[in-house]
């Protein structure tokens, strides 16, 4: 793996944290007083593909009403909102989060929301988020973002919502915008009898992965849960002189996302290439000011990836692996345990839950893959005691861009075998984990000599030479008896649960086509 270096010697970058790449280019760009662009200066820093140790600290998007300095508002009839996505509360069935985007700054952002499209009485006031992106001389100009964020609060359960994004001269209950409503629906206040999420990482922007998008919207899921790698701003993070930090791509992610993201909650946690030295401390300022996420007890704004909300019967849960990753080390530790202490009480919490059959964790890097990157041991270390003593029934990551999912594994090894269309009870026989990196980025394969094994293909099951991570940053080889689907393709991840007297997660893997590449079924007592 290379180490990114442009904009601080190499053998520097190499032993540096995410706190530390930041003052960096902070005090050396003030120093210098030269305009630069985040990524330009940081190019692969911001994929956090370098160096390692803890730090604390937070700053970077500011929170304001008013545009950035030097800005100049322009007449806000002539500024149309865009890229607008939904995230729930803390509790899904009466709050849900409204976030998008304006192109220059504007006076009194809101929201409109009422029960019919026609009538849009209420208006809740957003919050401005903004963030400054210096420029290159001779490569780019500056990048200023506008994102806003308004929190409805007191909403009806199982209800459908209709809503409208504007500011001062920009009504969307006016006839001219009323195009622009569109709606959400809250969570039942009881279990409904069966409801479908949907999951994939690695996303970015381009054909394969708008096609996800389409495609995944056609399953009509009540959320779709983001495993990180969201929009690739650095988008190849090897840290050379040709990486260039593209803040405009994140305008180009949401106006992509948007189709799907507007009426869909759009649930995302923090991957490698998320995090972003140049605003912020712990590489979080950007994804702070870019999403608004439940809050569950943990730091919202510090580490706005970690989060739990409870759908139906499922509970879930969001973690940064940035924190525990041995193979990426660069925000190792950075919440000195807190992470981890937070998921154990958050998963005994749900487990003990009356209405909570199944808990569904995912997060970025991998538990289990052979893939690329392979596995990761520190997630292993800090993380796979508690899903066991816990019974987490399903692990979703990303990480490695394809498809791959394991038996059902218990103490390090396979517990039972779980073929395409088997069933398995994770209190017998372990939690199986699934790899739903083929989100839309360019996809990666398996070792040489390994064969493509799932729904209509399926080869001889044969254990698997690959590795893990280790603390040191080296690698450990180690077989792979638990690899029992494998799909080099661009695909999500479809899960109906089902609650009642047996209650189950239908789990089916899906190509960008439709097609259906693999399904399991999860049952408790089954």
């Amino acid at each position: 793996m290379e180490i990114p270096h442009f904009g601080i010697p190499p053998e520097l970058a190499r032993r540096m944290s995410m706190a530390e790449q930041h003052e960096y280019l902070r005090t050396r760009l003030s120093r210098r007083r030269t305009l630069v662009t985040a990524g330009a200066v940081a190019s692969g820093l911001l994929t956090g593909c370098s160096g390692s140790g803890s730090r604390s600290g937070q700053g970077g998007a500011t929170t304001a009403g008013s545009p950035s300095p030097g800005t100049t508002e322009a007449p806000g009839s002539h500024i149309t909102p865009f890229g607008r996505h939904l995230a729930f509360g803390a509790d899904p069935k009466t709050q849900m989060r409204i976030s998008w985007q304006v192109p220059l700054a504007v006076r009194k952002p809101y929201v409109r929301v009422g029960l019919r499209p026609d009538d849009l009485g209420g208006k809740v006031e957003a919050e401005l988020r903004d963030l400054h992106t210096p420029g290159l001389k001779g490569v780019r100009a500056a990048v200023d973002q506008y994102y806003l964020h308004a929190a409805l609060d007191g909403l009806r359960p199982d209800t459908t919502y209709y809503y409208g994004v504007g500011h001062e001269g920009f009504d969307p209950a006016s006839p001219r915008h009323r195009r622009t409503v569109t709606s959400f629906r809250t969570a039942p206040a009881r279990p409904p009898e069966r409801f479908v999420f949907t999951a994939f990482g690695d996303q970015g922007v381009g054909d394969e992965a708008a096609l996800n998008d389409r495609t995944l919207l056609r399953r009509e899921p009540a959320f779709h849960l983001h495993a990180g790698d969201i929009c690739y701003a650095d988008p190849t993070g090897k840290g050379k002189e040709s990486d260039v930090f593209d803040a405009s791509q994140w305008d180009r992610f949401l106006k992509q996302t948007e189709p799907v993201a507007r009426s869909v909650p759009w649930m995302v946690t923090t991957g490698n290439h998320d995090m972003e030295a140049w605003y912020s401390p712990d590489g979080y300022g950007g994804q702070f000011a870019r999403f608004s996420l439940p809050d569950s007890g943990f730091d919202a704004r510090t580490a706005p990836g970690v989060y739990a909300f409870t759908y139906g019967n499922v509970g879930v849960v969001a973690l940064d692996a940035n924190d525990v990753s041995y193979e990426i080390p660069a925000n190792f530790g950075y919440t000195e345990g807190r992470q981890t202490k937070w998921l154990d009480a958050k998963l005994g919490e749900l487990r003990s839950a009356k209405d909570v059959d199944f808990i569904v964790v995912f997060f970025h890097h991998c538990a289990y893959s052979t893939s690329t990157h392979a596995s990761d041991g520190g997630v292993r270390a800090e993380w796979l005691p508690l899903f066991a003593r816990h019974e987490v029934d399903l692990v979703v990551n990303g990480h490695n861009h394809v498809y791959e999912r394991t038996d059902a594994i218990r103490n390090g090894e396979v517990g039972r075998p779980v073929p395409v269309g088997g069933t398995t009870d994770p209190r017998r026989d372990g939690i199986v984990y699934v790899t739903a990196g083929g989100g839309g980025k360019e996809l990666y394969g398996f070792p040489d000599g390994v064969k493509e094994s799932y729904e209509g293909n399926t080869a001889d099951h044969e254990p698997v030479s690959t590795f893990r991570w280790t603390k040191s940053r080296d690698t450990k080889a180690e077989s792979a008896q638990w690899s029992r689907v494998r799909y080099r393709g661009f695909s999500f991840l479809s899960v109906e649960a089902v609650s009642g007297v047996r209650p189950e997660l239908k789990v089916s893997a899906l190509a960008s086509s439709g097609a259906r590449i693999d399904h399991f079924e999860v049952r408790r007592g089954g």
